[in-house]
C-alpha cells in the first residue's frame, strides 16, 4: 500500500564519523514535530501496529542558516522490497503549498524509527533529485527518554572502501516558535497531561477575556439607559455622573486614528474571507455530490434503455 511501510530493522555504515562538523545550522518548528506524530499515529490507528511514515519538510533558507517550519506526507510504492518515491503526488502537493507558502522552499523529508539505515540513504538519493543538499529529520516515536526524540541529518559523500559513498551527518538544531504554535502547544500539553479534565491556561484567558467583556458591556447598557431617563426626564439630572459619562465618551476618538482604522478593516476581510472560503467549499462538495448522483441515475437510464432495446 503506498504512503507507509514496516518499520525498518538495525542500521550500519551509514553514519559518517562523529568528528565531521554539520555545514549549517538548522531551527525547527514545533509544527513539524507535531504533524509527523500526528501522521504516525494515524497510521497506526489504521494499521494496528507502529508503522513507518514519510513526508516532505519546508521553510526558508538564507545561507547556512535553515528554518524548518511546516511538512506535508508523501506517497511511495514498494517495489521488490524498495521505496520508489511518487514524484507525481510531490509535484501536485508543491503546487499547492506554493500558492498558500509561496516563501517556503523544499527543504528534504522526515521519517519516523530510531537510527538511519541503508533505506534510509537509497529514499535520500530520491530525495536530491528535487534538492541537491536535502536535510533529512527524524522522529522516534517509541523513544523512553526526557529529551525530545528528534535527530535532523545531512549527507556528505566520503570515501569508503575507495569508493564514493552518501553518508549522513547528525546536525544540531534548536526549537523556534511563533505566538500561534506557542498557544497551540500549552494547549496540547496541557490537555494531554491533565487527568481531572481542566483547560490549558489559554482557554482560561479566553474566559477571563470574555467574563471582562460581559461586564464592560452591562456597564456601557447601565449608563447609556441612565441617559436616555434623563433625557425623557424620567430621573433628575446629576452633573457628576454626566461629567464622567462625557470624560468616558471623550476617550473613544482615541480609537479612531488611521492605524486603527486599516488593522480593524484587515482584520474583518480576513474574517469575511475565510467565511467565504468557507462557504464556496460548501458549495462545491453539495455540487460535486449532485454531479456524483446525477451520473448514478443516467448510467442507470442508460442500462434501462440499452435492457429495453434487447426485450422490444
Amino acid at each position: 500500500m503506498a504512503g507507509k511501510m514496516e518499520v525498518d530493522g538495525p542500521s550500519g555504515g551509514v553514519m559518517a564519523s562523529t568528528s565531521c562538523p554539520g555545514s549549517v545550522s538548522v531551527s525547527l518548528h514545533p509544527l513539524v514535530i507535531m504533524n509527523i506524530s500526528e501522521h504516525w499515529t494515524r497510521v497506526r490507528a489504521q494499521e494496528g501496529k507502529p508503522t513507518q511514515v514519510l513526508g516532505a519538510v519546508i521553510g526558508k533558507q538564507k545561507g547556512r542558516n535553515i528554518e524548518v517550519m511546516n511538512s506535508f506526507e508523501l506517497l511511495f510504492d514498494l517495489i521488490e522490497g524498495e521505496i520508489i518515491l511518487n514524484m507525481e503526488y510531490y509535484n501536485t502537493k508543491e503546487e499547492q503549498f506554493k500558492q498558500v507558502f509561496s516563501d517556503m522552499d523544499f527543504l528534504g523529508w522526515y521519517s519516523t524509527g530510531d537510527t538511519p539505515t541503508f533505506s534510509d540513504i537509497k529514499i535520500h538519493k530520491q530525495i536530491c533529485q528535487i534538492n541537491e543538499s536535502p536535510i533529512f529529520v527524524r522522529l522516534n516515536p517509541l523513544a523512553r527518554q526526557s529529551d525530545l526524540p528528534v535527530t535532523i541529518y545531512e549527507s556528505v559523500i566520503d570515501l569508503v572502501n575507495n569508493e564514493a559513498t552518501m553518508l549522513f551527518v547528525e546536525l544540531q538544531y534548536t526549537l523556534a516558535t511563533e505566538e500561534a504554535e506557542r498557544i497551540g502547544v500549552d494547549h496540547v500539553a496541557r490537555m494531554s497531561t491533565s487527568d481531572t479534565g481542566e483547560g490549558s491556561s489559554v482557554a482560561e484567558h479566553l474566559i477571563a477575556q470574555h467574563s471582562s467583556i460581559k461586564m464592560l458591556h452591562s456597564r456601557v447598557k447601565l449608563i447609556l439607559e441612565y441617559i436616555k431617563a434623563v433625557q425623557a426626564g424620567e430621573v433628575p439630572k446629576n452633573h457628576d455622573i454626566l461629567r464622567e459619562a462625557y470624560s468616558l465618551c471623550y476617550r473613544l476618538p482615541v480609537l479612531n486614528t488611521p492605524k486603527f482604522k486599516e488593522d480593524f478593516y484587515n482584520q474583518c476581510n480576513d474574517v469575511c474571507l475565510m467565511a467565504y472560503l468557507g462557504t464556496i467549499t460548501k458549495g462545491c462538495n453539495t455540487i460535486n455530490q449532485f454531479v456524483n448522483k446525477f451520473n448514478v441515475m443516467y448510467d442507470r437510464q442508460g442500462m434501462g434503455r440499452r435492457m429495453r432495446g434487447l426485450f422490444f
